[in-house]
Order: structure tokens, then C-alpha cells, then sequence
């Protein structure tokens, strides 16, 4: 029994699990304090993201006398962080953006000691400028974003790196790929990409970069290969319609053989193995309804042992039955049933790793785990002030859409109703919309929701990620079309089922999710009693003119394929040119800095509705982003969405006539 499990018991036994408090609104409102804990290769340190003060720091703590360092950037907050060496770690900063949790990197790499020591900026614009206790005089500052590709785990000295250089107009130019010194910022290039703007690169475990991979302009599927040394670049996969977007993931332990993720034909998801004499991808998993989400290895980090995928809860799939690594999960798994278990971080001789434990009602925590004895000792949770005794479950659902497509998704009852019939019903339709989706997982927006009594649905609509290219093929073009017919008919479903009560039905989303809020509100005006939209698209038009997505050839080619140009049919699927049928009450949440989706699309609304005299809710903070950031913000936004759901559909709102 987990620790968890256990205090949780005692509390029972000694009378104090009665009638619980609500949580506060607060509670559900804070960032995740730690969203990542790593081991250093040599298995004496921890590191983790810290929020502290309300800024996300970095946090190590040495193993053996529990002594803490914290490093705090001058500027921004700290983005990602990455052991590069046994006791050299690199971490990256950015400027907190609204509805992320992580911030958004700034492109520059930082590198600290773990015990503080040499904390230094080695690569960015403000290398040179910047003063964080460096001694480095060589390092100058560069207009560019550096990524990693790889921290090397058998050089403590060196990373591989890709830059892009900063260019203030046209189209980007190739990455160069550099070998990086962590000491001292020297870095020597080893080749400019072969593609214009890759989704990544693969090394071997020589450091031998092999693989590159990604769109191009016109959005064809390329993987390109070329063997150790200088040699060319040779195309393995290149075509617009390549099924699933077959990927080089990682190489097994000799250097032989390539783990890719894969659409094997009559599968939606799989796992397959290449090498360079056939170079044909050979299924060594498969699975008939999702794709891969990613790798679980052995202890020594190299050997692939199995896959972590989302069917509905999380699943295991197993390569290797007879490793280290799967016998440890199955033990663990033991200890925390019905919950993810995952071994994410392990030390360089393998004695020592990090286990992260989350579920649907766990946010997370993270476990110390030493091989030898067996013991496992708690570290950090993520949420401290949420406790899973009180949050509410996601149950995955499956049902078909009217057109006989096979849809999966959530459904959330307020606790205490797991078998709550006729329930007040939120209806949550994820962002993105592509190669997005909704995971089993604790879920801030919903588990608030559900807090206060109402029944929250959720479904991966076609489009959605993660259930194969045909899948999200279905969905292009289908903006208030075919996607917005599958939220309708999950809403219709759980009607059907006895679950909603038809007279009390919301629909909420933020980003797409706010589009297709309104979008439903103009399809379906008396299924839905409300809409909240939350930073959402409502003038297709203005995705073309307005936005970060038309600044590039990239952009412009991904909306035409995604989207569709033609005028009518943007004008059709534009809730600003309909609001006229819309029935619903109205809520909407602009932020004044969205940079994704302008403020102009709620704020037009917003006018258009004044100038109607429709009365409705407006939330706009200035200072918010693409969904709100700060925590205060965030506490009065749940506070306003329930306030107007209260009214409408809760045991406030006024009776509908029959």
C-alpha cells in the first residue's frame, strides 16, 4: 500500500474522513509546483522545477545530506532543465505565457553546477551581456534559438545541439547541428540540417547523428538517413500521405537496430523496428485503436523494454518481458493500482531512478526508488494542496458518431455521483484542433466542475491526436463541420445514456474549444442552455490576416490544407457571421496579449453582442495570454465560470418552460 494509501486509511479509521470541505478554488487555481524531478547520472543528486514565490525555479537537492540549492534566473522563469553531465546540468528560461504551464524558451542554454557552482549562460542573445557568476569572457551573444538533441550520457563534456539563427522576415533557414561544450560555450559544427525546419533529430549512442525528420513547406512527411561519418542524406520516407508519420524514436543498446513509431496496416498504432541493410519497418507491437504515446527503457536507458500508450486509462505495452525494468514496474504497479506508474529518470549505474505515480485524482508525485534494497521513498508531490481523497474520477468512454466513425473520450461525475444520473453537464471540448487530445489524467478545469456538481464531458473529435493519420485526415476542413457534429453527438449521447440532464447542458472550450463553444451554440441553439468560449478563434477569416500562424509559408500552407481558403465556406464557419441563431447565454475569456489567437476575434463578438443589447459575460485581463496565467487570474476565472454556470444550469438557474 502506498504511503498515500495508508494515511489516507488512518484518517478513516481515527473519524477523520467525514464530510469534507469544499476545496478551495485557490487550490485547484496553483501552478503545478514541481512538473519534472530527474536523478543526476551519478545518482547523488535530484533535480526538479520549482515554483517558489510564484516563479518556477530550479530546485537540487543533494541525496545525502538533503542540502538544497536553488537557482533563480534574473530574468524570466526556468523553462526545462536536463542533466548533461554526472553533476553539470543544463536548464533553459522563458517568459511565463498565458494557459502554459511551462513557459515558452527563449532559445538561450544555461548551465549551473549541482552544488550552484558555475551558474552561466553559454549560448543566446544575451551571452556576454548577462551576468550569472561567469567567468566565461569568450562566449558572445547570438540572435538565435539553440535545441537539444542529445546530452550525450557517455561525455560529460559535450551535447548535441541544432540552432536556428533569428531572421526578421522570410522564411527560416536550415538549422546548423553543433557539438556543444558544457564548460566553456566552444561549440564545433557538424552539419547544417537537411531539412528546412525538422521536427527533430536522432543520434546514436556514439553520438552519431543519423536521423532527421519532419514537414516541409508543403507539408510532406520526410525522413532522411545517412550513416556515420559525412555521408549523404538518403530519403526514407517522403510523401504527403505517409499513414501516421512513421518516426525514428530511439536506437537499441548495440547501434543496430532503430526503434520507430509506426501505422502498421489494419493498426492505428505500433511500434517497429528498422535497420539500414533492408530498411523496412517490421511491427514489434501494435494496437488496434492508438498510437504510441512514448518509449519505456530498461535501467541502463538505452534497452527499449516497452510502450506507455492511452487507449483510455493508460496502458503498458510490453517489448521485453524479461528485463529489470518490467519486473520493477509490475512490483510498483502493485503498490499504486489503477494508477500510471512510470520509472522517468534513472542514475548512470542504474541503482538509482525517479518513479512518477499520477492518475485521473493525482496530479503527481515522485518517488525515490533504490534498486538494491527496494525501498521507495517519497520526494515531491506536484500539487500539494490537492488531495486525491476528494477529486473526482474520469471515466473513458467510447460511442459512435452518427456517420459511424469509432470516437473516444472522457466523462467526469461530481464526486460522490459516480453513478449520477440526470447531472448538470459541462460538455469540454479540447484546443489544438489537430494532433491535440484529451488524455486519463487529473484535469484542473474538469475536477473544478465536477467540485461544484456538475458532470463534465469530453471527446477526442475527429482531427483529434493519437488515433492514426486517418483519424485526424477526418477532420481537416471540417471546422464547424464534421468535428463539430462529433461534440454534438457525444453531447447527444450522454442524453441518451441518462447521464445529462437535456435542460442543463453547457458547452466550454478554450482556443478551438472556444470556437467550436460557439460554433455549437450557432449548430445546435436548443441543445445547449450555455457557451463559454475561452481565447477562442471566431472569424475563420482572420486565422489567414491575424495570428502567428500566416507568418510563414508553413502557416499559410498548413491552414489551407487544415482549414480551407475558400471565402463562403469561411464565412459560413464563422460564429461572428451567426450569432443571430445563437440562443445560448454567452460567456466569453479574452486575453489582451494573445499572440495565437488576437483578442480582436472576443472582442468583435463582444461589440457585435453590446450592439445587439445580448446581455452576456465578459472576462478580459489585459495582461493575460493565450488562457490565463497567474494564479489570481485564474481563481477569478473559475469563480466567474461557475457564477455563470450557477445561474444557467445550476441550482440557481431558472426553470426552462417544458
Amino acid at each position: 500500500m502506498s504511503i498515500r494509501r495508508l494515511a489516507a486509511g488512518l484518517a478513516m479509521l481515527l473519524g477523520a474522513a467525514g464530510a469534507q470541505a469544499e476545496v478551495p478554488l485557490a487550490d485547484f487555481a496553483r501552478h503545478i509546483q514541481y512538473s519534472s524531478v530527474k536523478i543526476s547520472p551519478d545518482g547523488e543528486y535530484i533535480a526538479a522545477d520549482a515554483v517558489i514565490d510564484n516563479r518556477r525555479s530550479l530546485a537540487i537537492l543533494r541525496l545525502s545530506d538533503m542540502k538544497a540549492t536553488r537557482i533563480t534566473p534574473r530574468v524570466d522563469e526556468v523553462a526545462s532543465f536536463q542533466w548533461v553531465g554526472k553533476q553539470r546540468l543544463m536548464y533553459t528560461v522563458g517568459e511565463p505565457v498565458g494557459g502554459l504551464e511551462r513557459p515558452d524558451p527563449s532559445g538561450e542554454l544555461y548551465f549551473v553546477d549541482a552544488d550552484g557552482g558555475r551558474n552561466e549562460i553559454l549560448f543566446g542573445y544575451r551571452a556576454g551581456k548577462e551576468s550569472v557568476g561567469s567567468h566565461i569572457k569568450s562566449v558572445k551573444p547570438e540572435r538565435a534559438s539553440a535545441y537539444l538533441i542529445d546530452e550525450l550520457r557517455n561525455d560529460d563534456d559535450n551535447i548535441l545541439i541544432y540552432v536556428y539563427e533569428w531572421k526578421s522576415t522570410g522564411e527560416p533557414t536550415p538549422p546548423v547541428v553543433y557539438k556543444f561544450d558544457v564548460n566553456d560555450g566552444s561549440k564545433k559544427q557538424l552539419f547544417v540540417s537537411p531539412l528546412r525546419a525538422p521536427d527533430g533529430f536522432l543520434a546514436d549512442h556514439d553520438g552519431n547523428v543519423t536521423f532527421a525528420y519532419g514537414s516541409d513547406v508543403d507539408n510532406r512527411w520526410q525522413v532522411l538517413y545517412r550513416g556515420r561519418g559525412d555521408g549523404e542524406w538518403t530519403s526514407v520516407l517522403d510523401g504527403p500521405n505517409i499513414a501516421g508519420r512513421p518516426r525514428p524514436l530511439a536506437y537499441d543498446a548495440e547501434n543496430k537496430v532503430v526503434y520507430w513509431s509506426c501505422q502498421p496496416d489494419g493498426k492505428i498504432g505500433g511500434l517497429c523496428t528498422w535497420n539500414a541493410e533492408d530498411r523496412k519497418l517490421t511491427p514489434v507491437w501494435t494496437a488496434k485503436d492508438v498510437e504510441v504515446d512514448h518509449l519505456l527503457k530498461d535501467f541502463d536507458d538505452t534497452t527499449v523494454v516497452g510502450v506507455l500508450a492511452y487507449p483510455g486509462r493508460s496502458a503498458i505495452g510490453v517489448v521485453n518481458k524479461k528485463t529489470a525494468m518490467i519486473e520493477a514496474l509490475t512490483a510498483l504497479m502493485q503498490q499504486f493500482p489503477g494508477e500510471t506508474v512510470e520509472i522517468t529518470s534513472v542514475s548512470r549505474d542504474g541503482k538509482r531512478a525517479i518513479v512518477s505515480v499520477d492518475s485521473d485524482v493525482n496530479p503527481g508525485e515522485f518517488y525515490l526508488f533504490d534498486r538494491d534494497s527496494k525501498k521507495l521513498s517519497p520526494v515531491l508531490r506536484r500539487a500539494d494542496k490537492i488531495d486525491p481523497e476528494q477529486m473526482a474520477s474520469m471515466e473513458p468512454i467510447k460511442l459512435k458518431a452518427r456517420d459511424g466513425l469509432d470516437l473516444n473520450g472522457y466523462l467526469t461525475r461530481p464526486p460522490g455521483q459516480e453513478q449520477g444520473k440526470n447531472l448538470p453537464t459541462v460538455v469540454y471540448v479540447h484546443g489544438g484542433p489537430f494532433a491535440v487530445r484529451d488524455y486519463w489524467g487529473y484535469d484542473p478545469d474538469a475536477q473544478v466542475l465536477a467540485s461544484r456538481g456538475y458532470a463534465v464531458l469530453q471527446v477526442n473529435f475527429r482531427g483529434s491526436g493519437g488515433y492514426g493519420a486517418a483519424f485526424e485526415n477526418a477532420g481537416y476542413k471540417q471546422w464547424g463541420g464534421k468535428m463539430q457534429d462529433d461534440v454534438t453527438d457525444v453531447t447527444k449521447w450522454a442524453i441518451e445514456q441518462g447521464i445529462a440532464d437535456p435542460k442543463r447542458i453547457c458547452i466550454y472550450g478554450a482556443s478551438y474549444g472556444g470556437y467550436a463553444a460557439l460554433m455549437g451554440a450557432v449548430r445546435e441553439p436548443d441543445l445547449y442552455r450555455c457557451a463559454i468560449g475561452s481565447v477562442g478563434v471566431y472569424d475563420l477569416r482572420l486565422l489567414y490576416t491575424r495570428g502567428n500562424a500566416q507568418n510563414s509559408k508553413f502557416g499559410t500552407n498548413y491552414l489551407k490544407k487544415t482549414l480551407g481558403d475558400d471565402p463562403a465556406m469561411l464565412v459560413a464557419g464563422s460564429p461572428i457571421t451567426q450569432l443571430d441563431k445563437i440562443k445560448a447565454k454567452l460567456m466569453l475569456i479574452v486575453g489582451g496579449q494573445d499572440k495565437v489567437v488576437p483578442p480582436v476575434h472576443g472582442e468583435s463578438v463582444h461589440n457585435a453582442l453590446e450592439q445587439r443589447g445580448v446581455k452576456h459575460e465578459w472576462l478580459y485581463q489585459r495582461t493575460e495570454a493565450h488562457g490565463f496565467y497567474d494564479e489570481k487570474n485564474v481563481e477569478e476565472m473559475y469563480a466567474r465560470m461557475l457564477a455563470f454556470l450557477d445561474a444557467n444550469i445550476g441550482a440557481k438557474a431558472a426553470p426552462t418552460s417544458p
